[in-house]
Formats: C-alpha cells, sequence, structure tokens
C-alpha cells in the first residue's frame, strides 16, 4: 500500500481512538460496575479508585496504537483488516497496562494472599481448553495453506496473550484482596479472549466455506465468553 494511503489511515484510526477514549474515559461508576461485574459486590471507596486507574491505564494507549499500529504493519509487510487492527490494539494496550502495573504504587495498601496465585486460578479450565482448541485448530488451517507469515504473526499473537496472563499473575498486590483477584482475573480473560480471537481473524482472511465459518465463529464466541462472567459463575461463586 502507498504510504500516503497508509499515512490516511492511520490519521483516520487515530483520530477513531480518541474518540473512543473521550467516550470511554472511565469514572468512579464505571469502576463500580467492573468490580460488581467480576464479583465483588460491595466495593470501597478505595476499590472503585483502583478499578478506574486500572481501566484508564489500558484505555490511554489506544489513541496512540490505532495510529502507529498501521504503519508498522505495513512496513513489516503484514496485511490486516480493520478487526485485527482493532483487537491488536486492545490486546497491545492490556500488555502495556500489565507490564506498566508491575511496579507497585507508593501508597498502596498490600495484602498478602493465602493461597499461590496461578493461571489456573485466573482462567478456568473450560476457557484453557477452549483456547487450546481453537487455537490448534487455526494453526493447521494457516499451515494447511501456508500462510507461513500469517502463522508467523499468530505465533506472536499468542506470545504477547500468555505474556499478559502471566504479567497478571505476578502483578503487586493493591487494595483489597478481593477487588485485586477480580481485576487480575478480568486482565487474564480478556486477553485470552482478544487472543483467541485475534488468531482466528489472521487465521481466516476469509469466509470462504463452511469450515472457516465454524472456526470464525468459535473463536469470536470464545472471545465473548471469557470476556464475560456469565450469571452461572456468579451464583457459583457466592
Amino acid at each position: 500500500m502507498p504510504f500516503d494511503n497508509v499515512l490516511a489511515v492511520a490519521l483516520i484510526m487515530g483520530l477513531f481512538g480518541l474518540v473512543i477514549l473521550v467516550l470511554l474515559w472511565p469514572g468512579e461508576k464505571q469502576g463500580a460496575k467492573v468490580l460488581r461485574r467480576w464479583g465483588v459486590d460491595d466495593p470501597s471507596p478505595s476499590d472503585v479508585a483502583e478499578a478506574v486507574r486500572y481501566l484508564r491505564r489500558r484505555r490511554f494507549w489506544y489513541p496512540w496504537l490505532f495510529l502507529g499500529l498501521p504503519v508498522l504493519a505495513d512496513l513489516a509487510g503484514i496485511r490486516g483488516d480493520s478487526t485485527s487492527l482493532f483487537l491488536a490494539t486492545l490486546l497491545i494496550g492490556a500488555l502495556i497496562a500489565e507490564v506498566l502495573a508491575q511496579r507497585p504504587q507508593k501508597r498502596a495498601r498490600r495484602e498478602a494472599g493465602l493461597e499461590r496465585r496461578a493461571v489456573r486460578g485466573l482462567v478456568p479450565d473450560w476457557g484453557l481448553a477452549l483456547y487450546a482448541v481453537i487455537v490448534v485448530a487455526a494453526v493447521v488451517w494457516l499451515v494447511v495453506h501456508q500462510w507461513w507469515t500469517l502463522l508467523g504473526v499468530a505465533a506472536a499473537v499468542s506470545a504477547v496473550t500468555w505474556l499478559i496472563i502471566l504479567l497478571a499473575v505476578r502483578r503487586p498486590s493493591t487494595g483489597d484482596s478481593a477487588a485485586d483477584g477480580a481485576l487480575r482475573v478480568r486482565s487474564a480473560r480478556v486477553a485470552a479472549g482478544l487472543g483467541l480471537a485475534a488468531t482466528v481473524t489472521l487465521a481466516i482472511p476469509e469466509v470462504t466455506n463452511l469450515v472457516s465459518w465454524i472456526l470464525v465463529v468459535a473463536g469470536l464466541a470464545g472471545w465473548y465468553h471469557l470476556a464475560h462472567r456469565s450469571r452461572a459463575e456468579a451464583v457459583r461463586c457466592r
């Protein structure tokens, strides 16, 4: 793609990211809503403040990533549609946020948990199994069609996904243990869902038959269920 076209796309996507940032910039109401959705029924003001900081740390990067990723993808010779770009932005934004969160807040009230944190404590077994099955199917699809460049990109997506999950496991504790755990679970499950959807959209650039249609639908459905806490899960946790 000519550089002027790439630059135009980058500017348009950058403006789109800025609009998203303004419209979705989180406040206390949204922070409390996120905590309740992920299992904290009665969050304290300090918990809400931590959730707001958690959300802002992610969404701050969206405009800059929307602006820069089209240019980087073009320089690398990678062709992606708007869906892939959107998912890549969310995934890399989550990675940056988790890297920054590895440094504990100076005034944070830390509480030691009695249980050792692990990946299976953040992402349920069904989610790990679903992720493995769909990603392996996507990789097989790429190998069958000999799309080696996309296979490399899919491998990079998986590496970023698991790096986010592992960083969420080892992130220093902040605030109340219930709120801290809820935000960790959200980070890991959203990352797994985004990684799943990004891998599928890369593996299936065009839906041309029943197999590709099933794979895309399974990946997007997996993203939805991983990134949302169902009512059944909420009832079991009470």
